[in-house]
């Protein structure tokens, strides 16, 4: 993975809405969005009786796992996995290549709505992380000292 991306408000909080929408267009348990190196980035839904930190880093050597198994038969990635419980299921698809979209449901819903729901959401985040990749790569755009170059610092302590 490339560099470390840095998250703005404006992008966490369309990064949220788009959880919680998707556990609610799902009809999901919980919603988790991390990064392939094992940060939580978002949740949404019944989090209270979950590690969030374990599922994160669990989610991340999984994902890293898979990768592996994908390389040994001539796949580059497996993007979407899906695991099925008695009780709960496990659906996970990675965004943009950088993120892992997990989403935990249980026979409320059904796989073909959750996959179709999710790829719905994937395309979101993938904008959404489009932009700030943008913005890590030029910082200061959008700001008012944008336009000031090292020159002008330079001429203003010079006199």
């Amino acid at each position: 993975m490339g560099t470390q991306l840095v998250m703005y408000e404006e992008e966490f909080t369309k990064i949220n809405a788009v959880c919680d929408r998707l556990t609610k267009d799902a009809n999901a348990k919980v919603v988790f969005l991390v990064d392939k190196n094992g940060q939580l980035i978002s949740s949404a839904g019944q989090t209270q009786n979950i590690d969030t930190t374990s599922l994160a880093s669990l989610t991340a050597g999984n994902v890293a796992a898979m990768g592996g198994l994908a390389k040994l038969i001539g796949e580059n990635e497996f993007p979407n996995q899906f695991h099925e419980g008695a009780k709960d299921s496990l659906y996970m698809t990675i965004v943009g290549s950088r993120v892992v979209l997990v989403v935990i449901f249980d026979n409320r819903t059904s796989l073909g709505l959750v996959r179709l729901r999710i790829k719905k959401a994937s395309d979101e985040l993938t904008k959404i992380f489009e932009s700030l990749v943008k913005k890590t790569d030029s910082p200061g755009a959008g700001s008012p000292f944008a336009e000031i170059s090292d020159d002008d610092i330079d001429n203003l302590f010079s006199e």
